[in-house]
């Protein structure tokens, strides 16, 4: 029946396609059906397999690949999944947030980086509650206090009364080695549906989040060096770690770009490099004190530097210098504003800090939260009205 039914199939269709010939008049001269039929035949059956010796039945057909290939599932990768998650989840926590009556106003996600009972989540899981219970993977609980936080990197640290006795707190990795493209996990609670893990990459490096609170003199500080995920990340993910596939943390889940509330793969995670030095100071003192220089700046680029005749497109241009700061200390000159805000001629232009070449305020940023302490004296180089200058400041304390 396999090889007849085609046959049949097309001899129909030839039979019908003379008679539909005929049919539009004695013009068309008339032909032997019998004969097509026939000849149609011998040549689809010439065409057919032959039968296998086993049973009769045709030899299986392996398509031709085209140009784009299905690449094969990795079963190491699957492996390493697998293992990162019973790794790592047993340290992730599933944080309650409570009113003082008791009432539940959300819930976050946290991991525990040490055998006190410390676990670093989001300063803003943590910001509006009074009470915090965490719920440990394997279903203990304990009731919990916030040891300290810091709005400018979205982190704080909460301390647990009690912990599971053989919990593994979390290694903390290199996030300044990672690269775009490289596998990542992200394990949490999203949605309050705990022990929950995604999987992605890395999309992008040097993001940065602007701070929650609005500095002295408007504007906000920002935090540098955010990693950017396609790992799903939605809310109740917040505080969770960000982990390669050696399982150790790269970052602290903190925020996502959307227009929904929900995921849509553009998700930051606080590097961990933050957390190495913030988190010990929550933890012995309840806050942390960045390095401060005390000015106004804006990124330089081709149009101010066509508009103020600037002799390059990369660098920081200072626009003010806040009185009692450092930076007034140190000589350093801003540019001040037009009236409708445009910045002026004659400001300092930054282009290296202690001889690291500084192309944007990000590259500025970055080496002053992870490079610098308070009372540190930098050697600030900057190009002013055509000259080159070397300004020695030594960093204050941010308000």
């Amino acid at each position: 029946m396999i090889r007849q039914q085609p046959v049949l199939i097309l001899a129909f269709l030839l039979l019908f396609t003379g008679l539909a010939c005929e049919a539009f008049g004695n013009a068309v001269p008339a032909v032997d059906e019998t004969a097509i039929v026939e000849a149609a035949v011998s040549t689809v059956e010439a065409r057919l397999p032959e039968p296998s010796e086993a049973g009769g039945t045709l030899p299986q057909v392996v398509p031709t690949l085209t140009a784009v290939q299905s690449l094969p599932i990795s079963t190491d990768l699957e492996a390493s999944l697998v293992g990162v998650y019973q790794q790592a989840n047993q340290a992730v926590v599933h944080i309650f947030v409570l009113d003082s009556s008791g009432a539940v106003l959300g819930t976050g996600s946290g991991f525990v980086i040490d055998k006190d009972g410390h676990i670093v989540t989001n300063n803003h899981v943590v910001a509006d509650g009074a009470e915090f219970q965490v719920v440990f993977a394997n279903g203990e609980s304990s009731r919990a206090t916030v040891a300290g936080t810091d709005v400018d990197s979205d982190l704080a640290v909460v301390t647990a009364e009690t912990w599971p006795a053989d919990i593994i707190p979390l290694p903390l990795g290199d996030s300044t080695a990672v690269q775009v493209g490289q596998f990542v996990v992200a394990i949490g609670n999203p949605f309050g549906e705990a022990g929950s893990m995604s999987v992605g990459i890395i999309s992008g490096l040097g993001r940065t989040i602007e701070s929650q609170r609005i500095a002295d003199g408007g504007g906000r500080y920002s935090l540098p060096q955010v990693i950017q995920t396609d790992a799903a990340i939605n809310p109740g993910n917040s505080g969770g770690p960000l982990l390669n596939l050696n399982g150790e943390v790269i970052g602290v889940n903190s925020s996502i770009l959307t227009r929904t509330g929900t995921n849509s793969g553009v998700g930051f995670s606080i590097p961990v490099a933050a957390v190495k030095r913030i988190a010990p100071a929550l933890i012995a003192d309840g806050s942390y004190t960045y390095p401060y220089i005390g000015i106004r700046m804006s990124d330089n680029n081709l149009s101010l530097q066509e508009l103020l005749g600037l002799p390059r497109t990369t660098g920081v241009y200072v626009t003010e210098v806040s009185a009692g700061t450092p930076a007034e200390g140190a000589g350093m000159v801003g540019s001040g504003f037009d009236q409708v805000g445009t910045p002026g001629r004659g400001g300092d232009l930054i282009v290296a800090i202690d001889e690291i070449p500084v192309k944007d305020t990000g590259d500025l940023i970055s080496y002053l939260v992870f490079h610098t302490e308070v009372g540190q004296t930098v050697q600030m180089r900057v190009l002013r009205n055509g000259e080159e200058l070397t300004l020695p400041l030594t960093l204050g304390a941010r308000p």
